[in-house]
Parts: structure tokens; C-alpha cells; sequence
């Protein structure tokens, strides 16, 4: 995955279990692209203090992932609706009954992993 793309992800689904100031300042630095030197000022932090608790936010966002797999089930799950959508355009331009049986089966998938 993207580093960009990843961090988004973390952050949307384990964001709100940091504390304010992590919140702040981590977005600052990756969503805002604001440099080290300009959140320290600004938080009157210094430039080490900021690079550290990046690091540190980013290390507590993998291990969040890594504990609970969220974003690997939302995934896993987005892409079986696509099948599914698929599965049911199929049926709409064929009729095939097997298609819906596809479907089935794929829904079951998403219903058993939660």
C-alpha cells in the first residue's frame, strides 16, 4: 500500500484513539504536509520532539491494525461487494440463476467474518 494511503487509513479508522495532541500535530505533519520545522514552532515543541511522536503515532496506528485487522476486514469486505455487484450484473444480463447462488455464498462470507 501507498505509505499516503496507508496512513490515511489508519488515521480514519483508529484516529480518534489518540490523544489531542497527537491528533493535532499528526496531521499537521501528514495530512497539512506542514515540515518539522513549522509544527515546532508552532506547538513550541522542538523539530526531534515532532519527528518522534510521528513515529510514535505511526508505530501505535500499525500496532491498532495489527491487533484488530479492521482495515484488512474493510478490504477484504469491499471487495467482495464488488464481486458481488458483479455477480449481479451477470444475472441481470443472463438470468443465470447461478449468479445469485454466487452472491449468496460471497454474503455468507461477509456475515461470517464479523
Amino acid at each position: 500500500m501507498e505509505r499516503i494511503v496507508e496512513q490515511t487509513l489508519l488515521y480514519d479508522f483508529y484516529g480518534e484513539l489518540l490523544n489531542e495532541h497527537q491528533r493535532q500535530i499528526y496531521t499537521e505533519a501528514v495530512f497539512n504536509d506542514y515540515s518539522l520545522s513549522e509544527i515546532a514552532d508552532e506547538y513550541g515543541i522542538s523539530r526531534q520532539g515532532v519527528h518522534d511522536l510521528i513515529k510514535r503515532v505511526d508505530k501505535t496506528l500499525t500496532e491498532y491494525e495489527e491487533k484488530l485487522h479492521l482495515i484488512e476486514k474493510f478490504i477484504a469486505t469491499k471487495e467482495k461487494v464488488h464481486l458481488i455487484d458483479r455477480y449481479a450484473n451477470d444475472y441481470i444480463s443472463s438470468s443465470d440463476i447461478g449468479c445469485i447462488h454466487k452472491i449468496q455464498d460471497i454474503a455468507k462470507e461477509i456475515i461470517e467474518d464479523f
